[in-house]
């Protein structure tokens, strides 16, 4: 990677790269895609883009981590706003769903990484895992969830948001936000599966979700 701006100037006209490279990515894709039309979309000068990033399979991997730190930080400030996991874990989908709303580009250029940077599309993937898999270990020693294998819950119940994001955000053309009804349903079935316990998670409020 190259040297981070010294300057506010800098770093704002390196993240005018990285929002045009989101744009263009998502757009055309990686191989359609080139610096010239980065610059172009940021209204810098070609020979701006080179102060930044070596070429374009830097900024692409840049912008995979960028993505990934943005949608990390949205999921793990909303989830840490919840009482106990259950709240946690529907404060955290909805903020994910809510940057896919914004970024549509995430679920596209996630999806080029894998033939394109593999190593971007795992260190994607695997940063979310492992913040997830402490939350749940939190949970777990706090006996608000059921005895079970962290990892394999946190990949499981990942895959559950990308899919649930995929259908009813990305797919859903002039109204990209979850319906409130998907969402009870996926948490009544994320607590069953995490045998959530504590205050706000019996099986009460399973079956008012669920209404």
């Amino acid at each position: 990677m190259t040297t981070a701006p010294r300057t506010a100037r800098g770093a704002q006209t390196r993240t005018k790269l990285l929002d045009a490279a989101e744009k263009v990515f998502a757009e055309l894709g990686y191989h359609d895609a080139s610096i010239v039309k980065i610059t172009d979309a940021a209204g810098v000068a070609q020979g701006t883009f080179y102060l930044y990033f070596k070429g374009k399979q830097e900024i692409f991997d840049e912008l995979v981590e960028d993505l990934n730190r943005r949608v990390r930080h949205a999921m793990s400030e909303a989830s840490a706003r919840g009482g106990n996991r259950i709240e946690s874990e529907r404060l955290g989908f909805q903020a994910f769903f809510r940057f896919t709303a914004e970024h549509p580009a995430l679920y596209r250029i996630v999806r080029q990484a894998e033939f394109v940077s593999p190593g971007a599309l795992r260190m994607h993937y695997t940063r979310i895992v492992e913040g997830y898999v402490a939350g749940l270990e939190k949970a777990k020693s706090n006996g608000e969830i059921t005895e079970l294998d962290t990892s394999v819950a946190a990949w499981a119940l990942m895959g559950i948001g990308e899919l649930i994001g995929m259908r009813w955000v990305l797919w859903e053309d002039g109204n990209p936000q979850l319906p409130e009804p998907v969402l009870d349903e996926v948490m009544a079935l994320i607590q069953r599966a995490l045998g959530a316990r504590g205050p706000g998670s019996d099986t009460e409020s399973t079956d008012n979700a669920r209404r």
